[in-house]
């Protein structure tokens, strides 16, 4: 009979998170800076539990590089109570977090490889995370092609961001909307899809990252594969119904699979073949 372990209940208490800044990116979006009591500690891709008490608590994606700094920034959309209820705070106001959660990349996985990252919409956000490290240190990680779209031009994320990655020598921004809507706009106007047969790749030595609304996923990797891509050169960052952030509740399961333990950065061809993984 196996003793019984220690339950650590740590994972489950939040610390006390304090807003520096809030600014309306979008109709729907904002962008918080909050300080931490120690620093975060995570890698790309995770993310965190925020909770307003009284409330209510919801998986937030980390939406800045790791660093040793006792901040984060997260990227909220409105589109529930406790989102609704985060939009109303100030500067000064305290809210709760725990974690980093999930399995994030690992960015050995990236030395000396090229890159190419497709983010549709709010999925700019987490994949953030992972392009500041990439584009700081051009010589540990090598070429990187960001891919980013969203609806209209309002509704674009990081737009400073964007046209100062594209300053820098080895990073490429190509910028979609699927309408201008009568904006200005400087950028392409189509899907996602649409650069990948003229990106100049060495496929070999070339990894893709995706993030986005679950139907661009599919036609990504379709566009990808028609490259010459194989699934294990392609991650995924599958940001779905997230609950409790340790594998408790069991609202993220994808068929056996956890996504807050397991994910939600998944290589694609451990998901390939289970049949909710993009949907």
């Amino acid at each position: 009979m196996q003793p019984m372990t220690e339950f650590d209940p740590a994972p489950l208490i939040p610390r006390n998170a304090r807003i520096l800044d809030s600014r309306r990116v979008t109709a729907k979006e904002r962008h918080f800076r909050l300080a931490l009591e120690a620093p975060l500690g995570h890698r790309p891709g995770q993310f965190v539990m925020l909770s307003l008490p009284g409330v209510g608590e919801a998986p937030i994606s980390i939406s800045c590089g790791p660093g040793d700094e006792r901040e984060v920034e997260l990227v909220i959309r409105a589109c529930g109570s406790l989102t609704h209820a985060l939009h109303q705070r100030q500067a000064g106001d305290v809210v709760g977090l725990r974690g980093p959660f999930g399995n994030g990349f690992d960015l050995q996985d990236f030395e000396q490889r090229d890159t190419v990252i497709v983010a549709g919409g709010l999925g700019l956000a987490p994949l953030r995370s992972l392009i500041e490290p990439l584009a700081a240190r051009p010589r540990r990680y090598g070429h990187v092609t960001l891919i980013s779209g969203c609806r209209t031009p309002a509704d674009e994320l990081y737009r400073d961001k964007l046209r100062a990655w594209a300053q820098l020598p080895h990073v490429d921004v190509i910028r979609l909307v699927n309408d201008t809507a009568h904006q200005p706009w400087d950028g392409e106007v189509g899907l996602v899809t649409a650069p990948i047969p003229r990106l100049d790749l060495e496929i070999p030595n070339t990894l893709a990252v995706l993030c986005g609304p679950p139907v661009m996923y599919k036609f990504v990797i379709m566009a990808l594969a028609a490259r010459g891509m194989q699934n294990e050169q392609i991650y995924v960052d599958l940001e779905r119904r997230m609950r409790c952030g340790i594998g408790k509740c069991g609202h993220c399961q994808i068929n056996q699979v956890y996504c807050c333990r397991s994910g939600p950065v998944f290589r694609f061809d451990e998901v390939a073949t289970l049949p909710e993984a993009l949907t």
